[in-house]
């Protein structure tokens, strides 16, 4: 991709998340090699440069992964992207522009992590039409009944106690957040599966994974749930403590949970279906729809939900054997017994009603 920005040209491969500004002669040099293409062939085309420099250009750009070689490992990976994701190129670009990013170190102090903060106001939480005619609503009703216990009862935990949770838990939480629920039988696509969290065109292409840290009944490790068959197939097995902290970037809450609900997409089964980029849209929406169904039924199950999306997305995938390309993780949830609770240290002042 291609933008300027201060008056520099600025090329970016979303691929490799490689950023480098160039000389406008640089876009000619990609153009030609828009096929395999010797870099000494290059030469004749531009007969205003001296040979050496035309070929130092040439390794410039390669060095930076804006160009490739015939027959490497980032050849590959590109006719995989080009041939996987050709529907959704290049505005689907993003997704990959996006993956390990980089994040604040939790272990930062406070002051550290306000200076990386604007010197500008924050933008309003809410919007309101101040010169527009006001229609009453009806009070809410008190909270009664488990549905609305459970809704006003969820929130983010960081704070885990050391007892483990039961393999029934992550059972209830795997089958009834991801497990198949029933099938509708349609003309067009066949049988499509049912569950209790929408997905765009009933594609489902969420997939989730669980890393077990403390479950009782469950060895330490990485399995697949199999959403049909409402099992675990095992990936891997032994200590995982570690694992947990580095998957979430160091923040010490992953490590300290009971499991942790790895959530990846297989976007080939919302790509057959829609052939532009936008339904890319439609994935991160399922993604989000299936979390907060977890934080639901977490919470109906007595257990602390959290959810994250800063991820180090390539160790994950490298661990789960899939290719980050066809198959990528987007999100990730984990659960554990409450400790503290969750609105301790934010102090009375939180559940103070504002204006």
């Amino acid at each position: 991709m291609a933008h300027w920005k201060d008056g520099e040209l600025l090329l970016n491969n979303y691929a490799t998340r490689v950023s480098i500004s160039a000389s406008p002669i640089a876009v000619t040099i990609l153009h030609f090699f828009n096929r395999w293409r010797r870099p000494d062939d290059l030469i004749a085309l531009l007969p205003g440069y001296t040979p050496a420099s035309v070929r130092r250009a040439a390794r410039q750009l390669a060095a930076s992964t804006m160009l490739v070689r015939e027959g490497s490992p980032e050849a590959r990976r590109d006719d995989k992207i080009a041939a996987d994701w050709g529907a959704w190129l290049p505005d689907g670009g993003f997704h990959f522009a996006t993956k390990n990013a980089p994040y604040v170190d939790p272990r930062w102090d406070a002051r550290k992590r306000k200076s990386l903060l604007p010197t500008t106001p924050q933008p309003r939480f809410f919007k309101r039409y101040p010169r527009a005619p006001k229609v009453a609503l009806p009070p809410l009703r008190p909270p009664s009944g488990e549905f609305l216990d459970v809704l006003h009862a969820r929130k983010t935990h960081r704070t885990f106690s050391r007892r483990p949770v039961s393999v029934d838990q992550v059972s209830q939480l795997l089958g009834r957040v991801w497990g198949v629920q029933g099938w509708l039988e349609t003309q067009e696509f066949g049988a499509l599966a049912h569950k209790t969290s929408p997905s765009g065109g009933a594609r489902h292409p969420g997939e989730v994974y669980v890393l077990a840290q403390r479950v009782d009944g469950l060895e330490p490790g990485l399995y697949h749930y199999d959403s049909i068959g409402h099992r675990l197939e095992t990936i891997s097995t032994g200590p995982v403590r570690s694992k947990a902290w580095r998957y979430c970037e160091r923040q010490s809450h992953a490590r300290e949970a009971a499991a942790l609900f790895l959530m990846t997409a297989v976007f080939a089964r919302t790509m057959w279906k829609y052939h532009h980029a936008r339904a890319y849209r439609v994935v991160m929406l399922d993604a989000g729809h299936l979390c907060q169904t977890f934080c639901l039924v977490a919470t109906w199950l007595g257990l602390g939900p959290f959810c994250t999306a800063a991820l180090d997305d390539e160790r994950i995938e490298k661990d789960l054997g899939i290719d980050g390309v066809n198959e990528s993780v987007l999100y990730v949830a984990g659960v554990g017994r409450p400790g503290l609770p969750p609105a301790a240290s934010r102090g009375a002042a939180a559940g103070r009603r504002r204006p």
